[in-house]
């Protein structure tokens, strides 16, 4: 009759810390693996999770807390294996382990897992856990009786190979799918992973490498202070292209923000998608040429483009007719092929706010948004240190928040959008009698003290303040930034702006917030994808390969 068995109530919504070292860890024995365990149970840890009999045994007479036991051995494949064998699982029940866990993943199912599964559970009865990579090994592992789940081995099989980081939403899905507890492992660095996997509906949550590997801790830092390092070498270049909708401007960057190369060219933005790439292809080109003239290897390409990229996979998710047929482009998978170069590919207003952040006014701010005012309207904006490109990238579509209900209609599709009403054609119909045949004349004029052009700019930004008191009230920036053509050399749009602001957001005098004109100019799309490229490459977050 098989054994009624469950995991141990104190262990929900509770920490398990892994206390395990490798074996070339100077921490190799089972007396310092007590250690870490008496640590991090009087850290508030709830469980431990422990390899082989000794530890467990070391350990168990240490602490009172449950231990998940687990026996890895190596086998003929190369390759180790958690839990192979029942007599192995035994051993770890004797020690002292409340629980077992065992690789139930396609590798260890060719190995008998699931069999093994059942045998441990009638034979010792106590909770078995199964370390699973896919939510297919979870189903199967649960239907063979799993007492829980375990995403332990998700980003370590080699048909899971592409997931590099947690990911809340695979235990989310875990949950719906099994009728088992499901518990978070693996890839948890922070203590705001913690959370999310909480709320995905995680029974319990296990730490090891963030907590009990000090050589992996100190890598950490070591690695962000060489990353620092190599941000100030300034025989670093990166190549920055600013796709717009009217020109595309491109260049060579050095990692600390100068501007080594830049050049312009008209985007071919009724031509479709093919002609885009290719023109995309031509401007880095040049740059790669004026490289070699200088000695220097760009690392990485930055593509800012308008549009909604999905930064993983270089796919244009979605575009408005300021570059007709570029929904549904790849130019990251495209460009990284043609130049065997890492590529990123961001939104341009995001990649505007990311230079912004490295190289300009938000250099010491954690909450600010940029906005950005030409051909069309953008947003990039920074939430507590971190840009914020929300679930589906759409996040900061300032241009399209509405403003006039049934308005002007906007390249969107929709009508009444901000952009209709705060871009460069909104600015010329604003002062269509002065007859002023660009955005710069206009600018010009208002400098000058023409009243024409200067109830133009003031038109503008009553319109810009109505979509723009929203973003305030819901998110309090300390800074707003305004970038793009019609911010460039116009202080009467920062003054009337600030001015019709204050009019439509409440406690205004307390916010304190500052609104400024971006100082990095005409250049700052090139300097915003080149941070782009500069940060994925530090971050190792460039466009995937798929391998």
């Amino acid at each position: 009759m098989e054994a009624l068995v469950k995991l141990p109530l104190e262990l929900r919504g509770n920490l398990i810390v892994s206390c395990q070292a490798s074996e070339t860890s100077p921490f190799r024995d089972s007396s310092s693996m007590a250690r870490f365990a008496q640590a991090a149970v009087e850290g508030g840890a709830r469980g431990i999770r422990a390899d082989g009999p000794e530890d467990i045994r070391t350990i168990r007479n240490a602490v009172r807390v449950p231990i998940v036991g687990i026996d890895k051995v190596r086998q003929d494949d190369g390759e180790v294996l958690i839990t192979p064998s029942l007599e192995g699982a035994r051993k770890l029940v004797e020690a002292g382990a409340n629980s077992v866990a065992l690789d139930c993943t396609a590798r260890g199912q060719k190995f008998g897992a699931l069999d093994r599964l059942r045998k441990i559970r009638q034979s010792l009865g106590v909770p078995v856990l199964a370390d699973i990579a896919t939510v297919e090994e979870a189903v199967q592992a649960t239907e063979a009786g799993a007492d829980a789940v375990l995403s332990t081995l998700r980003g370590y099989t080699s048909d899971t190979s592409h997931v590099v980081g947690f990911e809340p939403a695979f235990i989310a899905e875990l949950v719906r799918a099994v009728n088992a507890p499901v518990i978070a492992e693996g890839l948890i660095r922070t203590p705001q992973q913690i959370c999310a996997a909480l709320d995905a509906g995680a029974f319990a949550i296990i730490i090891g490498s963030a907590i009990t590997r000090p050589e992996l801790i100190t890598q950490k830092f070591v690695s962000a202070m060489e990353d620092w390092h190599r941000r100030q070498d300034s025989t670093r270049a990166f190549i920055g292209i600013d796709l717009g909708g009217t020109n595309t401007k491109f260049g060579l960057v050095s990692s600390e923000g100068r501007l080594i190369f830049q050049s312009v060219m008209p985007t071919p933005r009724n031509e479709g998608r093919g002609m885009l790439l290719r023109h995309a292809e031509q401007c880095i080109a040049i740059c790669l040429h004026e490289a070699k003239d200088r000695g220097l290897e760009p690392e990485a390409i930055g593509l800012a483009t308008a549009g909604w990229p999905d930064p993983s996979t270089g796919h244009i998710v979605y575009a408005t007719e300021n570059l007709p047929g570029w929904t549904d482009a790849n130019p990251g998978a495209h460009l990284r092929d043609v130049f065997g170069l890492p590529v990123a590919v961001e939104n341009d207003a995001n990649a505007l706010a990311v230079a912004e952040r490295h190289f300009g006014a938000a250099k010491n701010a954690s909450d600010f948004v940029c906005i950005t005012l030409g051909t069309g309207v953008g947003g990039g904006c920074y939430i507590g240190g971190r840009l914020n490109r929300g679930r589906h990238f759409f996040a900061n579509a300032l241009g399209h928040i509405p403003v006039v209900p049934g308005g002007v209609p906007c390249t969107c599709g929709k009508a009444g959008c901000l952009e209709a009403y705060a871009n460069a054609t909104a600015l010329l119909r604003y002062a269509a009698h002065g007859k002023f045949s660009s955005c710069e004349e206009v600018i010009a004029a208002a400098n000058s003290g023409n009243q024409t052009a200067l109830c133009a700019i003031k038109t503008l930004a009553r319109h810009l303040a109505m979509g723009c008191a929203s973003i305030v009230n819901l998110l309090d920036p300390e800074l707003l930034i305004l970038a793009g053509g019609l911010a460039q050399n116009n202080p009467h749009l920062v003054t009337a702006f600030t001015e019709e602001l204050a009019k439509r957001v409440t406690v205004w005098p307390e916010r304190k917030l500052r609104i400024e004109a971006s100082g990095l100019g005409y250049s700052a799309g090139v300097l915003g994808a080149a941070a782009v490229a500069s940060a994925a490459v530090s971050e190792g977050c460039y466009v995937s390969d798929g391998s």
